[in-house]
């Protein structure tokens, strides 16, 4: 099954960072992104349906957490409001799976499975 998920962990509490808002985006130009999904991490932290019926293409992606609303909606401060993380997919039959390990001054994310 090809398509994109990702999950956000909050390593300074040691647990998933639910209802966390996420954009998806796809790299039409090089001036302009449009909008592939969106939608909320689950209790687990998980986002699993930013795809829903789209069919995923070779190209430039990005993801953007809103970070800043997750901390703000938990009464915790944190220096970025936004996390936006750029790739590149050049095979459309894989699944990418894209982690934000997340704390309230720094982040980190690497492919996953």
């Amino acid at each position: 099954m090809s398509g994109i998920t990702t999950h956000v962990l909050d390593t300074s509490l040691g647990r998933p960072a639910p209802g966390v808002a996420i954009r998806l985006e796809l790299k039409e130009d090089p001036s302009r992104w449009s909008l592939v999904g969106e939608g909320k991490t689950d209790a687990d932290g998980r986002q699993r349906t930013l795809m829903a019926d789209r069919v995923l293409k070779p190209g430039s992606y990005r993801l953007t957490f809103d970070v800043g609303d997750y901390f703000r909606a938990h009464d915790r401060a944190s220096f970025f409001p936004h996390v936006s993380i750029e790739f590149e997919i050049t095979d459309a039959s894989q699944h990418y799976h894209v982690p934000l390990l997340l704390s309230p001054y720094g982040y980190s994310t690497y492919r996953g499975s």
